[in-house]
């Protein structure tokens, strides 16, 4: 019988990854050809690998570039939300919701501000860190209010206002701004991948990739803590290392994305949840790789609306991923909400 049991989850992982890898393919050719110069598929082989012209310059320099960032940025929102999901143990925890993002926005901003207003170019690092330290500055308040309050509502509500309140802030720095710092970070604000050199997804590449290998590193720890932190420990977890371990992590992950695509609301709630619906479980081991898929696959289909829907315009990125991931949010809450009863 449990034999059974464990080759029937075996065909479960096998199916479910296969269909990701296929959506995640079917999405990357579907956004190449997609947009307001449409291009065929041997027009897309051509310029990927030889190809010159306007239409190989807009694959090669414009579409491919936002295709990879979507796709690392979505794997990495998602994977961040995981694990604030494990720290708290509460599957509504995520970067948005939490207020993480918004104080990341707001660091950065104020970052962008100080220099841009001097001349000074600012850097993928500057961005970066600037947005690493207002991510942790959210972090710390989220662990005072969850160490506070047990209810998850209240955990929900303390990040919401967090959340407004570097608004709040960002919204007056901005307000006092220099007319072209205002346009950018405007626009930067409401959320986009739009804009992304290849240069861009290098950085995003070595900050994404080697916090994925190190989340995957931690998978039995992970898996022990799920359990409970007396069992962690008694398997020989140190909980201050690993707890240190999944702030730094989903802080990293939730900076990088921030600094490059701005806020994006609600993929580290949603795609975690709805991972763990297709693969019926929750060991680590599997989440991890399959929430990297599956915020890859959100976000390309998201971006691929958004560029799309509105043609030529284009619709905030922020907007597209609420649209679906807000509902599953309610979804959750409700369901919490029966168990109870």
């Amino acid at each position: 019988m449990r034999e059974q049991a464990r080759q029937s989850n075996t065909v479960r992982y096998a199916l479910g990854f296969a269909g990701l890898f296929l959506a995640l393919v079917l999405l990357l050719i579907w956004n190449v050809n997609a947009g307001s110069v449409p291009v065929s598929t041997a027009e897309i082989v051509d310029a990927v690998f030889r190809g010159t012209g306007e239409r190989a310059v807009i694959i090669r320099e414009i579409r491919l570039p936002r295709i990879c960032a979507a796709a690392l940025l979505g794997g990495a929102l998602a994977l961040s939300g995981f694990l604030l999901q494990t720290f708290f143990a509460n599957p509504i925890a995520g970067p948005f919701i939490l207020g993480i993002s918004s104080g990341a926005k707001m660091c950065l901003s104020l970052t962008m501000i100080f220099f841009l207003s001097r001349g000074i170019a600012v850097g993928s690092v500057t961005m970066i860190a600037a947005s690493f330290v207002g991510a942790m500055l959210c972090m710390g308040f989220s662990l005072v209010i969850s160490a506070k309050v047990k209810r998850t509502s209240m955990l929900i509500i303390g990040g919401v206002m967090i959340g407004y309140i570097c608004s709040a802030i960002t919204d007056f720095v901005v307000t006092f701004a220099d007319d072209a710092n205002i346009v950018n970070l405007h626009h930067w604000s409401l959320g986009s991948f739009s804009g992304t050199v290849w240069e861009n997804v290098g950085v995003i590449a070595l900050v994404v990739l080697p916090a994925l290998a190190c989340a995957f590193l931690l998978s039995k720890p992970i898996a022990a803590y799920q359990l409970g932190e007396v069992y962690a420990q008694n398997m020989g977890v140190n909980l201050k290392a690993f707890r240190a371990a999944l702030i730094l992590l989903s802080g990293l992950l939730s900076a990088c994305v921030t600094a490059y695509a701005g806020p994006i609301s609600f993929v580290g709630v949603a795609v975690p949840h709805l991972v763990r619906s297709i693969y019926k479980t929750a060991k680590p081991i599997v989440m991890i790789p399959a929430c990297f898929l599956g915020g890859a696959v959100f976000c390309l289909f998201c971006d691929l609306l958004s560029r799309t829907l509105v043609a030529p315009a284009e619709l905030s990125i922020s907007s597209v991923t609420a649209v679906f991931g807000a509902p599953v949010v309610l979804f959750v809450m409700l369901r919490r909400q029966r168990e109870r009863l």
